[in-house]
């Protein structure tokens, strides 16, 4: 049986050694076996924890213990503790991004992608506060603002300090990592290409282009702007 109570074997010890309840019966109210409770009172089990008084700490009421051990078919029934509540893992809020600086998270995303490729989608939505379809739609140029899209860090923006950004990078550096060693890759110590004129193969500049990615082309529009 599952339980909800805070510190179930230190409430079993002091039930234990506080009351008449029977093994069962401490047993359903602490979510234990039976027979972990017998190793309990027997000593084997649960030497060297102190007992957590329920009462005490506001899931079981004095009623409910006078009940059960009146009755030793009654099962006691735990009581909302606050500290219980005080104790609950607390989910975090979806980033928020300050209205005036959301019009450049798709310049965050683009330098991502241009950049650092190898952080998953996932990572670069919690970071910014976006979505992965946003992230998606700047990725193929498809973005109803992507004539206007250029790469900047968000740290630049303001969407990200610098310890987020360097911890991001980072984990998704080591995470490629070990997938490229599981792999069996390992980086090239040197040129990879040969140059056409030994390969005999010279292609056009036209479909060379046409496999240009996102990344390249906003590299060739910075390289025009510097001009």
């Amino acid at each position: 049986m599952t339980t909800d109570i805070l510190m179930p074997k230190a409430t079993a010890v002091w039930l234990v050694d506080n009351t008449s309840l029977t093994f069962d019966q401490i047993a359903d109210f602490c979510g234990l076996h039976p027979l972990e409770v017998k190793g309990i009172a027997d000593g084997e089990v649960a030497r060297d924890i102190r007992g957590a008084d329920p009462i005490a700490n506001g899931q079981l009421s004095r009623d409910e213990l006078d009940k059960a051990e009146k009755n030793d078919k009654y099962r006691m029934v735990a009581q909302k503790s606050r500290h219980a509540e005080l104790l609950k893992p607390v989910k975090k809020a979806p980033r928020y991004t300050p209205v005036s600086r959301r019009q450049d998270r798709p310049d965050a995303i683009a330098w991502f992608i241009r950049n650092h490729p190898e952080v998953a989608d996932s990572q670069v939505a919690r970071l910014l506060g976006t979505t992965k379809a946003t992230i998606e739609q700047v990725r193929n140029r498809q973005h109803w603002n992507s004539a206007n899209i250029k790469p900047v860090d968000p740290v630049t923006l303001g969407l990200a300090t610098q310890l987020e950004l360097d911890a991001v990078v980072k984990k998704a550096a080591e995470k490629k990592a070990k997938d490229d060693a599981r792999k069996g890759i390992t980086e090239p110590e040197g040129p990879t290409l040969r140059p056409a004129s030994e390969t005999g193969v010279v292609e056009d500049e036209a479909p060379a282009r046409a496999d240009l990615t996102a990344a390249d082309v906003w590299a060739d529009q910075d390289d025009g702007d510097e001009d």
